[in-house]
């Protein structure tokens, strides 16, 4: 709340970045990744709550990605989902990019969001 014409600061605060671990500013680090690419995937992320479907798509997507050698990383941070505009979970984030919301997909449908992503 701002009395008298004062604002309140905003504190922005770091985060780290999915493939290489280096610190950046949130608004960085969901618009851009820190360049470090296999296969032409910087990274991948699956966004929930934690429920059973969200694990689930954890699952599929550490298999679909087993002999690739990317890391995939699991958010369940609610403020962090909310950057990516997530209104449904389970979420699939492949280069920063939302491919997919509200659904356990399969490895080999997730294989084929990957490939789709490589191909555009």
């Amino acid at each position: 709340m701002a009395l008298f014409g004062k604002k309140k600061e905003e504190k922005k605060e770091g985060t780290l970045c999915c493939c290489c671990g280096r610190e950046q500013p949130i608004s960085e680090t969901t618009s851009t990744c820190c360049g470090k690419t296999v296969d032409g995937i910087c990274c991948i992320k699956v966004l929930g709550s934690g429920c059973k479907a969200c694990h689930q798509l954890y699952d599929n997507t550490v298999k679909a990605v087993e002999g690739m050698g990317i890391e995939v990383e699991y958010i369940t941070d609610l403020q962090k989902i909310m950057e990516y505009g997530v209104m449904s979970m389970p979420a699939l984030v492949v280069n920063e990019k939302l491919v997919s919301s509200g659904k356990t997909l399969k490895p080999a449908e997730i294989i084929t969001l990957i490939n789709d992503m490589l191909v555009q």
